[in-house]
């Protein structure tokens, strides 16, 4: 079993309180949207990570992400991207492969809209963590935490950090 922390749209502020939040995660993904180098280099210290770049990234991050992260993890297939839609509604760019690749979970952000929903077409779990960062519309700032075991997603637990 792995233990995950997932993040999105930071926006170059990492809230401290994500130290004890994730402190029992094994690893930390961050869908896009970092904001700065900080954020990397701090999550970085303390923990291992994956991350996507997003639209507001510069080329320094981007150097040392990638647009899409396809993976296994615990034996379940994972896409994570930041602009990547929700059921229904996917993006253009992916969604043709999305339809190919079959995920059990997919991961975007983008919309600062917390959203956790189950796409029967492609028998797979969409989570949007929301915005965890200062920068944008979003009320309440939010994240996600789960656990993977053998190819299912538990535990899966919404944090709110208030605005």
């Amino acid at each position: 079993m792995i233990k995950i922390g997932l993040l999105s749209d930071t926006h170059g502020f990492l809230d401290p309180r994500f130290f004890e939040l994730f402190k029992g995660v094994d690893e930390i993904w961050h869908a896009g949207d970092i904001g700065n180098e900080d954020v990397l280099n701090d999550l970085e210290i303390f923990k291992p990570y994956r991350a996507v770049y997003g639209n507001i990234d510069d080329w320094n991050i981007r150097n040392r992400t990638t647009e899409d992260q396809r993976f296994q993890c615990e034996g379940l297939k994972v896409w994570m991207t930041h602009i990547g839609g929700y059921p229904g509604k996917y993006s253009p760019r992916i969604k043709q492969d999305l339809f190919k690749y079959l995920p059990g979970l997919f991961i975007s952000g983008h919309s600062h809209i917390l959203k956790v929903m189950f796409d029967k077409n492609l028998n797979c779990l969409h989570i949007n963590p929301g915005a965890a960062g200062k920068s944008g519309f979003h009320q309440v700032r939010t994240a996600v935490r789960f656990a993977i075991d053998k190819g299912e997603i538990k535990n899966l637990e919404v944090i709110e950090l208030g605005k």
